[in-house]
């Protein structure tokens, strides 16, 4: 029993080792491993609740240690990939200095809205189910498929993203975008969770429906469908809103 009550945290802090190394990347430059380190935390961070729920050992010490580690997985990193997008987008755009040395810090907005969202999270009972606003893991997983949007080629349509690529290259669009989501983050939107539930064939329904699209759009348009997918996350939630919420636990 002893053992098996670390297994949940010890996932947690693998999800936490992510994010640091996926800092280190930032740092070198290498933004595209530190996107896919942010999909490597969003697993870890998926699968210590599942642990926690099938070993039956949830804790408020995992609890707590599940928002440090997401904090910096899915804050500080993504935060961190969207400044240095800002910084090379400025090194496009025709800007002054002064602008130029502001903006890049309009990037912290994400981590600070991250923070307080999972501290809302953490006190909002009317959370425990689905969301209030969007989940940091959802916003940083968006926001670590545009380094690797702009890298993409082509996709298995044979369709070449540049248009794509070119537009989140922009640096107006890259800090309006910041803004909306963290605004997104505390935002008092209902979306729902990808939890499945034995007593709730309708909200499972919409689930399996968003899942099984978003995986028909990752396989033909490969990173270039996290932004489409969000979109369509988000649409689906308010769109069925009383599906979801009039058959809430």
């Amino acid at each position: 029993m002893a053992i098996k009550k670390h297994i949940p945290n010890f996932i947690t802090l693998l999800n936490l080792v992510s994010g640091c190394i996926a800092i280190v990347f930032v740092f070198d430059g290498n933004l595209s491993m530190a996107s896919y380190l942010i999909f490597l935390a969003a697993l870890f961070d998926f699968f210590d609740g599942m642990a926690a729920r099938l070993l039956k050992v949830k804790t408020d010490i995992g609890k707590e240690l599940d928002s440090l580690a997401d904090i910096i997985s899915f804050g500080l990193v993504p935060g961190f990939i969207m400044m240095k997008l800002i910084q090379q987008s400025i090194g496009i755009a025709e800007v002054n200095d002064g602008i130029a040395f502001v903006l890049p810090y309009v990037a912290l907005l994400i981590p600070v809205f991250s923070a307080l969202r999972l501290a809302i999270f953490n006190t909002d009972n009317r959370q425990t189910y689905n969301f209030i606003g969007l989940a940091t893991p959802a916003n940083a997983i968006l926001i670590a498929s545009l380094p690797l949007i702009i890298e993409q080629k082509t996709t298995l349509l044979g369709l070449e993203p540049v248009w794509f690529a070119n537009l989140i290259s922009n640096l107006y669009v890259l800090v309006v975008l910041t803004i909306i989501l963290s605004l997104l983050l505390v935002a008092e939107i209902p979306l729902f969770s990808l939890k499945i539930s034995k007593s709730h064939p309708v909200q499972n329904r919409i689930k399996y429906i968003f899942a099984g699209i978003s995986i028909i759009l990752i396989s033909l348009f490969y990173f270039v469908a996290f932004p489409i997918i969000m979109l369509i996350y988000i649409l689906l939630s308010v769109t069925m809103k009383s599906e979801i919420y009039n058959h809430t636990p």
